[in-house]
């Protein structure tokens, strides 16, 4: 064998491609991963920050089917917070400020210590193919690695282009090149490449900015971990300060809107519409007299700040004369300065529910080459995409996880039904189950499907099983003891009671010595049983519609009584099951009674011939 030869070959080493790399690798497969260099390896290129709403959902899952993200966060944050504490267990999260410098580090170094893994410093440039079949990559320097299956997860490297005012430059980020080349490799592989826009802010030296006097912003006293790994948190805690605009600095931006590529049409694509510009800001809420602005360290000795609310692709003397104004960085010297990028994506219909292509068998595209933002969506998809590759090498079925198993799942049934016409980005609101989708239950929904797939190891998996016996048994104590006629687990079920506000003070409970998330976890199942039980109903209908093939060679205009809008989606985004028909924008519940009638005769004809 050469040593070129591979099983699985990712492209891209940010969020994505890290993780895709490590699950290929842990599973068994023979995985190289080509990135521009390992000191870019897992870089935070936006906000130096993990998790947030929906995103530290996704955050967490990806630590509970053994992804690295918790892990790296919870040895390199700088400060953590549980968001919506005050609010119902559905929508708290779990965010952390990162020093990005050690995150990267730490994600290089488990790497380099993952067996099965070769790590490339290299440009790749084509995908090559055989026929209809994936077989490798080229790379700029003219070397190729042969692969069965491989995974692209290129960011906002595909024919990057960054404004800075009128200032435009190739790049995928700064100071690193755009990968043109491999943008024209996949559109000669059939496949629709559409361009989306995003930008960032100004990086601050700190020690020229006056904090003193601004509003200061700590993280919990308690702090709770990401991975499920983690015991405690010992890190040093960094506060971040906020400061706001005002109006000077709208008039400012006003002023000079004729240089701000958005409205100068320099800027054809389209941005989110959920993290704006600052301009943007200015323009769609006029009323507001002033918008607030963290600034966020970017590392543990607080050297470089974040100035996270400002993203701009304003000229560089107008992002001088903004910080002049704005309280806190009237001296503050620029490190580097804020600007936008337009990159290629993949329309994300064209995909089977495994991520793999349905125009390329063995290619699989995973992270923003999909449409996504964020570091979280991109590493969900990443670990999901290398679990199946590993599984289309060995003739198994892929991990598709459910809408009502995993914001994961949600994220991607969401890219495959609904498409994108901005930069996807996972919210609490976005799933409909997420009363079962919480933060802290990620462990119980996803750690035994991580096990089965070869992605959690031993040690992760007898933790997770002592913790489930723990549950259990502390879930029996309450049901069988019983206090003035009713048992306790009765008792925590009603509201504003002392044993749901804290079990310990069961004396029995506290002598038992649980831990928190076993607590946790026990008085959340019990305060709302009722509802999950309503759920569950919910999804046991949903699942046998999800359980309902669809061949994939249907021709729907053959499919009688079936409306001529429902004929174009259907052949478009081409579902694989009834359930995904069903939640593609635009299908009705006749239209899916219409196909179930034609699939019964259709498996009624082929019975017959056979």
């Amino acid at each position: 064998m050469r040593p070129n030869d591979f099983d699985c070959i990712v492209v891209g080493g940010g969020h994505a491609g890290v993780e895709a790399a490590h699950a290929a690798a842990r599973i068994g497969a023979r995985t190289c991963l080509i990135t521009l260099g390992k000191d870019t390896i897992a870089k935070m290129s936006c906000n130096p920050a993990i998790g947030g709403l929906g995103k530290g959902q996704i955050a967490r899952e990806v630590d509970a089917l053994g992804g690295l993200m918790g892990l790296a966060i919870d040895a390199t944050g700088i400060q953590f917070r549980l968001l919506n504490r005050s609010k119902g267990p559905a929508v708290r999260a779990p965010r952390a400020q990162a020093d990005k410098y050690l995150y990267q580090r730490f994600m290089c170094e488990q790497l380099e210590r993952t067996e099965n893994l070769t790590i490339v410093e290299a440009m790749a440039t084509e995908i090559l193919v055989d026929g209809s079949q994936v077989c490798g990559v080229r790379c700029s320097d003219d070397e190729t690695y042969s692969g069965q299956t491989v995974i692209v997860t290129a960011g906002t490297f595909l024919r990057g282009l960054m404004h800075t005012g009128v200032e435009q430059s190739p790049g995928g980020r700064l100071g690193e090149p755009a990968a043109n080349e491999l943008s024209a490799s996949l559109e000669s592989l059939g496949l629709k490449l559409e361009r989306l826009k995003t930008g960032t802010p100004v990086r601050l030296n700190a020690a020229t900015c006056d904090l003193d006097e601004l509003e200061i912003h700590h993280g919990d006293d308690d702090p709770a971990p990401f991975s499920f790994m983690t015991d405690r948190l010992d890190r040093p805690q960094i506060p971040c300060w906020i400061t706001y605009t005002n109006e000077r600095i709208h008039q400012l931006i006003r002023d000079n809107l004729d240089r701000a590529p958005l409205y100068t049409g320099q800027i054809q694509s389209t941005g989110p519409r959920y993290c704006p510009s600052i301009e943007t800001k200015i323009e769609r809420f006029a009323e507001k007299g002033r918008h607030q602005v963290f600034l966020e360290p970017e590392d543990e000795a607080c050297t470089t700040i974040y100035c996270n609310g400002i993203s701009t692709s304003l000229p560089r003397d107008i992002q001088e004369q903004m910080l002049r104004l704005m309280p806190g960085t009237e001296n503050a010297r620029i490190v580097h300065y804020a600007y936008a990028i337009e990159y290629d994506y993949s329309s994300p219909v064209q995909l089977r529910s495994s991520l793999e292509t349905r125009r390329i068998g063995g290619l699989f595209l995973a992270g923003q080459v999909n449409g996504t933002s964020g570091y979280e969506e991109a590493a969900g998809q990443g670990l999901i995409a290398g679990i199946n590759a590993t599984r289309l090498l060995r003739g198994q079925e892929p991990l598709v996880l459910g809408r009502d198993q995993a914001y994961i799942g949600v994220m991607i049934d969401d890219l495959l039904t609904r498409g994108i016409d901005e930069p996807y980005r996972m919210f609490t609101s976005r799933a409909e189950h997420r009363l079962a989708l919480r933060s802290d239950n990620a462990d119980r929904r996803l750690t035994e499907i991580g096990h089965s797939m070869g992605v959690v190891d031993r040690d992760r998996y007898d933790r997770f099983c002592g913790k489930m016996s723990q549950v259990e048994s502390l879930r029996q104590y309450l049901q069988t003891t019983r206090r003035s006629g009713e048992s306790l687990w009765e008792v925590l079920r009603k509201p504003n009671n002392e044993l749901a506000e804290d079990l310990t003070v069961e004396p029995e409970v506290q002598s038992a010595g649980y831990g928190r998330e076993v607590l946790e976890a026990v008085t959340i199942d019990a305060k709302y049983e009722g509802y999950l039980a309503k759920q569950r109903r919910t999804v046991q209908l949903q699942r046998k519609l999800d359980g309902k093939k669809i061949p994939s060679g249907l021709d729907y205009a053959a499919v009688e009584h079936l409306r001529v809008e429902a004929r174009e989606k259907l052949s478009a985004f081409r579902p694989a099951t009834l359930g995904h028909a069903s939640r593609i924008s635009g299908i009705t519940p006749a239209d899916i009674t219409v196909i179930q009638v034609h699939l019964k005769k259709y498996h009624n004809s082929r019975a017959a011939r056979d």
